[in-house]
């Protein structure tokens, strides 16, 4: 997954932008409403018109409407134009309720009233400085305790951008209540905005509480835009906060583990809901906003009274030419009962279709993007995730963001992600469990990816260097130990060698027992090497040994280079991959020759051949032998630094004396063989080829030379 840097915690400009829409839908609803019932205010005696000018100028008309809940305010000016010939409409109240303390006529003529004399004596008037001061006081607790609430995260975010150290109940906390963010912002501003239209709705219920009709009907029209406006602003709160919940804050405080899985305790949602309601909030809303304004714009026809000629050609236009003298006048009923929109309302009507269309922009524009990112990130990061699955990266996982069927998909996928890296690491191990019994260059030669691609009779033609290993006298040394004891110790010395082996460019083909048989593809150099290295760790697996009582090992070993097939053998039942070739026989009987010779590495003249460097060696010549079940006879030379650092001090040292007694015996100069041999086990009285040469001279010397005598050695049998 994609790094992400931590976001910053929304917590005082949700509550803020929330209550500026709550303004913005309610004011200018209710400034329509105020000025929508002035004439009938008007009419009632609550208001009065007075002409300061000879004519009139709608242009200079003047109306100073209330605060956030419609008050009137606490001065209003009558005339706001100072220019001679113009008229106004003055927001009087009835005279009789006015006195000198009331009005205040400036020298221009222009008049001024205070608060006080629009208020009627026996009025009462629900939209109070009470209402207001509720309304403020709650807003104020709702902000104080939503900051109270929202800290511990604001700090928890800024402390983790900052990398700084974040305490166990700091983290405790936001881990806790994250998830349930979005209802309780959303209930904690709901206070304010709650409770005031409960109050409000306690105030309609109560008779008492207007003494005009007109006042109650506009409070109950500002009601109802109060609970649509504290609805729209409570989903508002909700979802947007639910938006960051999701995408922006839950990687950084749940572990990616954790959100493998959905970790919602609520309900399981639908896509199909959330679109419903994205579709009620973008389409609904600005209609409603229009049908309130138009609402709002309408005034009854029944309202002008007693309908003239007049009044029926302005209303019906053009479509009056339709209807005779006496049909209209037998529709007056009909048409008393239609609505009509005059001029200040239809300016009102377009400003508030402009105003509310502005602000369901707003809304919409906000849920819009909060809907699309909360779908659209989802389904990119889940494909993300998938991509780099199919790139062969097994460890992505995608976060369980939503509550929905993209957050099952996504379960769905870490499930499945996951049982396919189970199943990938488990043929893995597999692999690697296989490569134990049939090593991984096997397959490289026979041209195989897999183990599964292994037939019966698949076989590769391929010159190597076949290293034979042999344990000297194991079976005697195992009477000693039981059968558990023997296969410990066994294991424990082969757990010495392999790696040998293997680390010098060479692979174990099998294990026969105590025997080792290993293939060197790409030098000879390196199975002489490695059987150097077995040496060295034979010495360091007897000292181990000791220390436990454990007898003594020896082994000796042969190497010989040669052509051989390399393939699968057996039935369809059971198959093995194994070496079929003379040269293995070779390298099996140059092993057996260790014992014969005393010696611990022994290799054939080919090996010796095409090594790289044969000086970098001690080597010397050993004898001519002609090997059981093979016709020409081969050379064979020991490799002295396979020994003991003694042994092989003391090799070197005879290795010329070596060369000329056995130049000696092959010439048949068995006197002075003798002399020499005997000079070298003077010398090292353990070179037991020396002493197997000095027997062979000594018996000629005494039964005389065989007529067939040709100085190689046939092995007839095995050692």
């Amino acid at each position: 997954m994609k790094y992400k840097r931590v976001p910053a915690y929304y917590g005082f400009r949700i509550y803020l932008i929330s209550t500026l829409i709550y303004i913005l839908l309610v004011a200018p609803i209710l400034a329509v409403i105020y000025f929508k019932y002035v004439p009938e205010l008007i009419e009632k005696g609550k208001l009065r018109t007075s002409r300061q000018r000879d004519t009139t100028s709608l242009a200079d008309t003047a109306v100073v409407v209330g605060n956030t809940f419609g008050q009137i305010s606490d001065s209003i000016l009558m005339n706001n134009s100072a220019v001679p010939g113009t008229d106004s409409i003055d927001l009087l109240a009835d005279t009789n309720n006015f006195t000198a303390e009331d009005t205040t006529t400036q020298e221009d003529g222009t008049i001024y009233i205070s608060s006080t004399g629009l208020k009627d004596e026996n009025a009462r008037y629900p939209l109070s400085d009470s209402l207001n001061l509720l309304f403020f006081r709650l807003l104020i607790i709702s902000f104080f305790v939503g900051f109270v609430f929202n800290y511990p995260f604001k700090r928890y975010f800024k402390r983790k951008r900052k990398g700084k150290k974040i305490s166990k109940k700091l983290f405790k906390f936001c881990k806790k209540y994250l998830l349930y963010t979005p209802q309780i912002n959303a209930g904690i501003l709901f206070l304010s905005y709650g409770i005031t239209v409960i109050y409000m709705f306690v105030i309609l219920l109560s008779p008492d509480q207007f003494s005009d009709p007109t006042q109650k009907k506009i409070f109950q029209q500002f009601f109802f835009v109060s609970l649509v406006a504290t609805i729209l602003t409570i989903f508002f709160i909700y979802f947007w906060q639910k938006h960051r919940v999701h995408i922006k804050y839950l990687e950084h405080i749940f572990t990616l583990e954790e959100l493998r899985k959905r970790i919602f305790s609520f309900k399981v949602g639908k896509i199909r809901n959330r679109f419903i309601i994205s579709s009620a909030m973008t389409t609904l809303l600005p209609v409603t906003v229009v049908v309130i304004y138009l609402f709002l714009s309408l005034s009854a026809v029944s309202d002008l009274g007693d309908l003239t000629e007049d009044h029926i050609d302005i209303l019906l236009g053009d479509y009056g030419t339709m209807f005779s003298e006496n049909s209209l006048i037998n529709q007056k009923s009909m048409l008393e009962s239609l609505f009509y929109v005059n001029a200040i309302n239809n300016i009102l009507m377009f400003m508030g279709f402009i105003s509310g269309i502005f602000i369901s922009f707003v809304y919409i524009l906000f849920y819009v993007r909060w809907t699309t990112q909360d779908i659209v990130s989802p389904v990119k990061e889940l494909l993300y995730n998938m991509k780099l699955t199919g790139e062969g990266k097994m460890n992505t996982f995608g976060i369980v963001r939503t509550n929905d069927e993209i957050g099952q998909l996504t379960e769905g996928y870490n499930e499945m992600s996951q049982k396919i890296k189970d199943y990938i690491t488990n043929i893995s191990r597999m692999n690697t469990a296989y490569s134990r019994f049939v090593p991984q260059q096997f397959l490289d030669f026979l041209g195989k990816e897999s183990f599964v691609d292994i037939k019966l009779g698949d076989q590769v033609q391929k010159e190597m260097t076949i290293l034979f290993s042999d344990i000297r006298h194991f079976t005697e040394i195992s009477e000693e130990m039981t059968p558990k004891e023997n296969f410990d110790y066994l294991n424990h010395y082969l757990g010495y060698m392999e790696p040998v082996i293997r680390n010098n460019n060479g692979f174990i083909d099998k294990y026969m027992g105590d025997s080792i048989m290993a293939l060197f593809p790409e030098n000879p150099g390196d199975a002489i090497n490695a059987a150097i290295e077995m040496r060295l760790k034979l010495s360091q697996f007897n000292q181990v040994m000791g220390q436990f009582d454990k007898p003594e090992i020896d082994s000796g070993i042969g190497i010989h280079i040669g052509t051989l097939m390399l393939g699968v053998v057996g039935g369809e039942g059971r198959m093995d991959g194994t070496v079929i070739s003379d040269a293995v026989n070779l390298a099996s009987r140059l092993e057996n020759l260790t014992k014969l010779y005393g010696n611990a590495v022994i290799i054939s003249e080919d090996t010796l051949i095409k090594l790289d460097d044969p000086s970098a060696y001690h080597y010397r010549f050993l004898d001519i032998v002609k090997v059981k079940g093979k016709k020409e006879a081969v050379y064979v030379f020991e490799i002295i630094d396979g020994e003991a650092e003694d042994i092989k001090k003391l090799k070197i040292q005879t290795k010329t004396q070596f060369a000329k007694g056995i130049n000696h015996y092959k010439k048949k100069e068995f006197k002075e063989a003798v002399k020499e041999f005997r000079a070298i086990l003077d010398i090292n009285i353990n070179d037991k080829a020396s002493d197997l040469y000095l027997q062979r001279c000594e018996k000629i010397l005494e039964h005389g030379l065989p007529d067939n005598w040709d100085g190689i050695l046939t092995m007839d049998t095995k050692y």
